[in-house]
Parts: structure tokens; C-alpha cells; sequence
């Protein structure tokens, strides 16, 4: 539990000097500045852990329960934020609006009673860079499984972030009080402030945080995933969320817990009339559910393991079942799931998941991932991601017992072992190692820089339309990404043509139909660097990149 605790303390703290906290800085400064009181900052970021904590953990079962839109919390704070900031330009609007209250304080108004207020409004404004930890913390909040020790890490979480923030308010309140003119001009300096504070709550009601933090580099991504994602933080974060990797482990079979049951399933694939499958209906057999996408290449490279444990232990009793949980909007599109799975090959149950019932039934968080059961329904291992086939075999065969007498499968590891360009979305809702700003959902026209880019960085030119999850292109469309790589993957939709040129020279023509599926685009025969360049023809969809 302290491990955890100190890995979410230790996230947070990251996450305050991440590029997520650079719009707020500007409250935060003139938040401090505003008041000569002491206090203040400290106000202002007990309340922006309050509010961050309390919405973490409660306001998305709230909204969802109401039917209110996720981002009501966020308008009504933007809202506040200006509120607060009219009170600093205008002392007689903060006198105007607490004299209701006074019964319940007995004191005069003041000016500087506001910074808890302003705190509560950036906890709900403040949008951190998520890993695992919180991922795990939001996924139980929302389901309602809410404990002391998930209370406990969501308040170590915001702690961490709240505390750099301190220091931030603290500075601009001591640089106030540290110039003879800004101490002698109070109300100046206060309505200078107000004007900051509303400012940027305006910029950020019409998206600017966004914008900002999506072409800004992640320049602390790399030590973040090193905070969160080492096998201790996983571990820990595993134990939070109920996984049975550890029981597993230790072979601990009275103590691992029942498996859960398929939910909201749409339909079913490779069934009989479709009829569904059921981890009940499978008692007395061995259970291997694998949560998967059709354009996810990890879950690609995963499949031919699967496959040859379904031929070579289905009749010792094991079965497989594909969960198919879409990642991008055609995913949802049954056809499209049906072609690929009868193009795959996939000769096993598939459930469509459309909705993440179970996906949220069993807490996951990746594609792909495999959670083995036992004949009495139990939930004995799991495996995050590529690799590790003969460890997972090894569980099957443990599971089967005397009746897994056949020699083990022979698949080859595709698993890349060498450091690649990471994967890379292209609609703006996930865009890094971008080079500029973007327009969202309409047409608009990019230029190449003059510089070289940087490895694994993008850049487009021509006009494109960027929509949340992709981009289309228009006339003379372009894309450049510097990448490091065996293996060069990209899922496209649309109808057209595709030019892919390495290092300037010209290396294939796809052309593009269909459903939208993952291509590939370059193959080496060795790591490679290099200048990819991609030119389409208009109207085709481009996802993401992944890499080998």
C-alpha cells in the first residue's frame, strides 16, 4: 500500500510540471498575487485537491447517473473562474456577492476570501496527463467501487500535484510583496489579476489548453512512464484493482477470485445462430479471454499464438474467447469486425464490446490482454500486452493438468525488442510530437517546417481536416513523421491511393478501400532511421501509426 501511495504522490508531482499544468499557470501567479494575504495559496490549493479528489472519484458516477454531459463540472467551473475574476476587478462585486452570507460568518467581506473558491474551480479545470494509476482509481470511482485505499491514492495523486502548484502561488504572492510598487498600487495590482484570471478562463473555454498542451512536446512523458509503468508501480497498481496475476503466481487457486461474467455484449461471432458464450456456460473448462481490436498490430502479432493454442488444446478443454472492444469509431461498425475476423482467420467465439461492459467488468486498461480461468471459474493469470506466449502456455498447460499431453506449439515471437518510434495518433485528441497547432474539424491548410524534424516527431502540409480520432485529406495532403523502426504500420480508411517515399525516394503505392483496416507501409530489413513521407489523395483517413 505505501508503494502505491508513493507512486501516485510521485505521479502527481510530475504531472504539475508537465506541459497539462502550463495553462493554469497564469491563475495559479495572479491567483497568489492578488491578496497579500498569506493564506491564500494555501486556500487555493487545498481547494484545488478537494475538488480534484471529490470529481476523481465521485463526479463521474455522478454525472453518468444524471445524464448530464462530462464536461458540465468543467463549464460551471470556467464560469466561477470569471465570476472570481469580475470580483477582483470590481472589489464592490466580491462585497455585493458575500453579503448574503453573512449571518453564517459574522465578519465583513473581503477580498481575499476567494481563494478556495478559485482553488475548487482549477481542480475541476485542471486535466492531468493520466497513467495508469489514475486510470485505475477513475475506472473504479465509476463503477462504485470505492474504498479506503482508492480515496487514499487519489489523495496522494493530487497531493503531488497540488504541492508544485503551492509553490507556484506562493512565488507570485512574494513577488508582489516584494516590489514597493506592485505593494503600493494593491488595487492595481488585484484588478491586473482579475483580468489574468478571466483571460485565461476565457481561452481556456474555448479550447486553448487543449491546443496548447496537444503541439507542446510531452518533455516529462518518458519519466512519467518510467514512474508508472515500472513492474513495482504495475504490481501495485494491479493489487488495486482486484487483478489475479499474484495469486496466479504463487499458485494460490483457494484465493483467486471468480472471474467476471460477459456484459453488454452486442453480439456474438463464430457461434452457432450466434447464440452467446457465458464464463457460467463454460464451467469445468479452461477459459482464455483476450481483449482485442482489429486495427491494433499488437493484437495482430498476438493472434497466431492464440490461434494454435485454440487447434492445440481445444480438445484437452480449453476454450478461447475473443473479446473484441473497439478503439476507433468503425470498430464499432459490426461489418467491419466480421470482414476482419473472416480475413484473419479467427475461428474462435468473438463478443463485439461496443459499449465496454466488459471491458469494465474486468477493469482492463489494454489491447492486448489475456486473463486465463480455471475449470471452477476462476480468474488465475493475466498478461498485459505482447509477449511472454510460453509463460502464458505454460499457465494452459498447468491449468489442463494431465490432459495437456501434446507437445507445446511452435510460433515465433514477433514481440520487437529494439526501441521504435512509439505509437502516434493523428486526429488531435491524442496528436504528440506535433509541430504546430492544429484547426479542429474543418479544413485547413499546414506547411512542412523549414527545420529537420526531430526523431519521431510529425508534420503536415497540404490541407487536412483533423477530427478528434483522424485526419482526411484535401488537396495536395502530406504527411512527414522521422522514425525509428523495423517495421512502418498504418491504419487508413477511405478510398484512394498512397504514395510512401523513405528518405525522398519513393517506395510504394497502396491503394486504399474498404473498411478501415491497418495497413502496411514499409517494411526493413534491419532497425532503421528515416524521412517518411506520405502523400494522399483526397478524402482518405488516416488513425495511427504504430511501429515494429
Amino acid at each position: 500500500m505505501l508503494l502505491l501511495l508513493g507512486v501516485a504522490f510521485v505521479a502527481g508531482v510530475i504531472t504539475a510540471i508537465s506541459p497539462c499544468v502550463l495553462p493554469v499557470l497564469p491563475i495559479l501567479l495572479a491567483g497568489g498575487a492578488a491578496s497579500a494575504n498569506r493564506l491564500r495559496p494555501y486556500a487555493i490549493v487545498i481547494g484545488l485537491v478537494v475538488s480534484f479528489t471529490t470529481f476523481t472519484l465521485a463526479g463521474a458516477a455522478l454525472l453518468s447517473a444524471l445524464g448530464l454531459p462530462e464536461d458540465l463540472l468543467r463549464d460551471i467551473a470556467i464560469a466561477a473562474l470569471l465570476v472570481l475574476a469580475a470580483t477582483l476587478v470590481w472589489p464592490r462585486l466580491a462585497w455585493l456577492l458575500e453579503r448574503p452570507f453573512l449571518f453564517l460568518t459574522r465578519r465583513r467581506p473581503s477580498a481575499d476570501s476567494n481563494g478556495l473558491l478559485l482553488g475548487v474551480s482549477l481542480g475541476l479545470v485542471f486535466v492531468p496527463c493520466a497513467g495508469p494509476v489514475l486510470a485505475a482509481v477513475t475506472a473504479l470511482a465509476a463503477t462504485g467501487t470505492v474504498g479506503t485505499r482508492v480515496i487514499l491514492v487519489t489523495g496522494a495523486y493530487a497531493l503531488g500535484a497540488g504541492l508544485p502548484m503551492l509553490a507556484i502561488a506562493i512565488g507570485g504572492q512574494r513577488l508582489t510583496s516584494g516590489l514597493r510598487i506592485l505593494r503600493t498600487h494593491a488595487l492595481t495590482t488585484r484588478r491586473i489579476a482579475g483580468i489574468v484570471v478571466g483571460a485565461t478562463a476565457v481561452a481556456i473555454a474555448f479550447g486553448a489548453d487543449t491546443r496548447f498542451t496537444t503541439a507542446l512536446p510531452g518533455y516529462t512523458q518518458a519519466l512519467q512512464n518510467r514512474v508508472e509503468l515500472s513492474s513495482s508501480a504495475r504490481t501495485a497498481i494491479r493489487d488495486l484493482r482486484g487483478g489475479g496475476e499474484a495469486l496466479a503466481a504463487s499458485g494460490a487457486a483457494s484465493r483467486a477470485p471468480e472471474a467476471p461474467a460477459f456484459r453488454g455484449i452486442d453480439s456474438w461471432l463464430n457461434t452457432p445462430d450466434g447464440k452467446p458464450v457465458s464464463i457460467a456456460g463454460y464451467r469445468g473448462k479452461v477459459v482464455l479471454v483476450d481483449f482485442w481490436t482489429y486495427s491494433c498490430i499488437n493484437c495482430l502479432r498476438t493472434l497466431p499464438h492464440l490461434e494454435a493454442w485454440d487447434r492445440a488444446y481445444r480438445r484437452a478443454g480449453l476454450r478461447i474467447v475473443g473479446i473484441h472492444t473497439p478503439e476507433f469509431a468503425f470498430e464499432h461498425v459490426p461489418s467491419n469486425v466480421r470482414s476482419a475476423v473472416e480475413r484473419l482467420g479467427v475461428r474462435y467465439p468473438v463478443g463485439l464490446d461496443d459499449d465496454y461492459g466488459t471491458w469494465d467488468a474486468y477493469r482492463n486498461e489494454y489491447w492486448p490482454a489475456d486473463y486465463l480461468i480455471d475449470r471452477a471459474g476462476r480468474l488465475r493469470f493475466t498478461h498485459f500486452g505482447e509477449g511472454a506466449y510460453g509463460e502464458t502456455e505454460s499457465q494452459i498447460r498447468r491449468l489442463l493438468g494431465e490432459k495437456a499431453v501434446l507437445p507445446r506449439t511452435s510460433v515465433a515471437d514477433t514481440t520487437p525488442t529494439e526501441v521504435t518510434t512509439p505509437e502516434s495518433y493523428l486526429g488531435y485528441a491524442r496528436l504528440a510530437n506535433f509541430d504546430e497547432f492544429v484547426t479542429y474539424d474543418k479544413p485547413a491548410l499546414y506547411h512542412f517546417p523549414k527545420r529537420t524534424l526531430s526523431r519521431d516527431e510529425l508534420a503536415y502540409a497540404g490541407r487536412w481536416t483533423v477530427h478528434p480520432s483522424r485526419i482526411v485529406a484535401g488537396d495536395d495532403a502530406r504527411l512527414r513523421l522521422r522514425f525509428q523502426a523495423r517495421d512502418i504500420f498504418l491504419v487508413l480508411g477511405g478510398r484512394g491511393r498512397l504514395s510512401v517515399l523513405v528518405d525522398g525516394r519513393m517506395l510504394r503505392t497502396i491503394e486504399v478501400a474498404g473498411p478501415p483496416r491497418l495497413y502496411t507501409l514499409a517494411r526493413f530489413p534491419r532497425l532503421d532511421t528515416g524521412l517518411l513521407e506520405l502523400r494522399f489523395t483526397p478524402r482518405l483517413e488516416g488513425y495511427a501509426f504504430t511501429f515494429g
